[in-house]
């Protein structure tokens, strides 16, 4: 008799980013490193390159949902990332998914990067859509992992130095119960990330400058590195570390393309570009 599969499909809900640099086809390459094989759902189709992103033409929320439901029933998640969501219509698509998982009794960890703005300044989610993440989809995930602007929209409070962190993440645990939240402090100096756990638990993650232009989607490649050790059962502080130290070395190894802020060598574990 033939054995079971061990090939554990992590899924990725997010925008479509052409340059490769984030989005669904960063996530893909990161779960690839991991020896995880990615699937997708794509929320919205980018202009973008390393220079910045032109324009986004949303994903109709409705095909976000068949996607997502049609590509469960053949090949059920170990774990879920979310990325960009640009509308709320979608953001309430990928809840009712979501809610669907837990009444059936599937439970996956699922991480959330919200992903509000591009780094060229780009509003890729509206106002509702914000307060909908907020305060629906936000209760059903086990992870998020805000940068600074991103903890301080979704926390109502100011966070722009290393000691605003600590309680505006504990702000966002308030929203669900057992929420584990990384904050993420690429632009403080040092550029230390604050990790708060479900359970209480909180460390601060040392970080060290390193000096690139190829730090393009970041905040995603950090996300999917995350789930990858979940699903593969780490602890969530070793998850986190494991995190943080495939990305340094993803942008220490990441040659230089393109005119603006290239991407990062995802796939640097496999000794490859």
């Amino acid at each position: 008799m033939a054995s079971a599969s061990k090939i554990r499909p992590v899924l990725t809900i997010a925008g479509f980013d052409p340059s490769s640099g984030a989005g669904v086809t960063a996530d893909l390459m990161v779960f690839a490193a991991h020896g995880l094989f990615g699937t997708s759902c794509i929320t919205s189709l980018t202009v973008q390159s390393t220079i910045g992103v032109q324009a986004a033409h949303p994903i109709r929320p409705e095909t976000v949902r068949a996607t997502l439901d049609y590509l469960q029933a053949d090949l059920p998640t170990a774990g879920i990332k979310i990325g960009m969501l640009a509308t709320a219509g979608t953001v309430a698509e990928v809840a009712g998914f979501l809610e669907g998982l837990r009444r059936k009794g599937e439970r996956v960890p699922v991480v959330l990067d919200p992903v509000l703005r591009s780094s060229s300044g780009r509003e890729l989610l509206d106002q509702e859509g914000i307060a909908m993440l907020r305060e629906r989809l936000l209760p059903l995930v086990d992870w998020v992992t805000p940068n600074l602007d991103e903890l301080s929209i979704l926390s109502g409070r100011r966070v722009s130095e290393r000691g605003d962190l600590p309680d505006a993440a504990r702000l966002l645990q308030g929203a669900a119960w057992a929420l584990n939240v990384l904050a993420t402090g690429g632009h403080l100096n040092p550029p230390d990330d604050f990790l708060l756990t479900g359970d209480g638990g909180t460390w601060w993650l040392p970080g060290v400058r390193i000096e690139s232009t190829s730090t393009h989607g970041t905040g995603c490649a950090l996300s999917s590195a995350l789930l990858s050790g979940l699903v593969q059962g780490k602890t969530p502080y070793q998850a986190a570390v494991g995190a943080k130290l495939y990305v340094a070395e993803a942008i220490r190894t990441a040659e230089k393309i393109g005119k603006g802020r290239g991407p990062l060598n995802h796939l640097w574990p496999l000794g490859r570009f």
